[in-house]
């Protein structure tokens, strides 16, 4: 009786996620400069009606908003992979600086004028995946003592890493005015730039690392007992980070090579997804791609229609969301250590 309960429960809990990601798509597909109708939007996609829209939602929408889904997933799981790893719920990409980093690497191509396009990524693209990757583990070895990482250090050195990283970009805005525009626009996190070649591209790498990471769900419900337990239950602990970080670091690099640095999704979806349906990873990974992905598509499409005929870069969005619910998560952390 009990398993039956827990069971649509479960059941229960999936479809009103998945309904969320469906409106959401919706929504996205329809909203924007240029209104499509959801009904119009359905039979151009699926029945491949012609119509004067066909233009702007295939060649433009559609795979901003495919786009805008798979990074969002993909920073979800990140955020929500590295919480476990780490066992702390202030821990993502963005807190460990490796938005930073692809932020400098992305100004490093802009600024030597390195602008080579490949498969519809230019070289910026490529610098920041590399920014982000080597600041990652940049970090990670700077707050390693004795084969043990503290998580004070981690966070520290995260937060150190990023703004020395940000003093440097300021310095080469300062040196190269006429670029400034770029290097902000980057920098902020866009999707504006979507097209067909990098939704290919970033889901060559993106979607199987969230199946890879996925798939180590049970050992990191099991790190959450102590890493000490962990290691009595036959799990190799530094080997598994280490992996882990890997594949995570691949995922951003991705992500942030296509979309920019867009910070806070993966701090606020894996939160979300503990206080409603708690900390198993079985869950809690899977639930939190599908919630990440709604959040980023109507986070672009709220980018869309604020300010029309202007946009709000989506990076900018989520930061203004994730900014207090951030402060919120460090009040009470510090209540908890009270």
């Amino acid at each position: 009786m009990v398993k039956k309960k827990r069971l649509s429960k479960d059941i229960l809990c999936l479809l009103s996620i998945i309904i969320f990601l469906l409106l959401s798509f919706l929504a996205a597909l329809s909203m924007g400069a240029v209104r499509i109708p959801i009904k119009e939007a359905i039979r151009i996609i699926f029945m491949g009606e012609e119509s004067n829209n066909r233009v702007i939602l295939i060649g433009i929408r559609f795979p901003r908003v495919l786009i805008a889904a798979i990074i969002g997933a993909g920073l979800s799981v990140v955020g929500a992979v590295m919480q476990g790893i780490f066992k702390n719920p202030l821990v993502d990409s963005y807190t460990l600086g490796m938005s930073a980093g692809a932020s400098l690497g992305a100004v490093i191509s802009i600024v030597a004028g390195i602008n080579i396009r490949m498969l519809g990524y230019s070289t910026t693209g490529i610098f920041a995946f590399i920014g982000a990757v080597t600041t990652l583990f940049f970090v990670y070895t700077l707050s390693k003592t004795k084969s043990r990482i503290s998580i004070n250090s981690l966070l520290l050195s995260g937060v150190t890493v990023s703004y020395f990283l940000a003093s440097i970009i300021s310095f080469l805005m300062m040196l190269n005015r006429n670029q400034i525009e770029h290097i902000i626009f980057w920098t902020m996190g866009s999707i504006a730039s979507s097209t067909w070649d990098k939704l290919i591209v970033s889901s060559l790498f993106i979607i199987p690392g969230i199946i890879f990471l996925s798939l180590f769900s049970r050992e990191l419900n099991i790190m959450l007992l102590g890493e000490e337990s962990a290691h009595y239950l036959g799990i190799n602990i530094e080997r598994l980070k280490i992996m882990l970080l890997v594949i995570c670091s691949v995922v951003v690099g991705a992500a942030v090579s296509t979309g920019g640095t867009i910070g806070f999704l993966g701090l606020i979806v894996p939160h979300i997804v503990r206080i409603i349906w708690g900390s198993d990873h079985k869950k809690l990974i899977p639930y939190s791609a599908l919630l990440g992905s709604g959040i980023l598509m109507l986070s672009d499409m709220a980018g869309r229609i604020l300010i029309q005929p202007k946009e709000i870069p989506v990076g900018v969005m989520t930061s203004v969301l994730g900014g207090p619910f951030f402060i919120m998560l460090l009040r009470r952390q510090k209540q908890k250590g009270a």
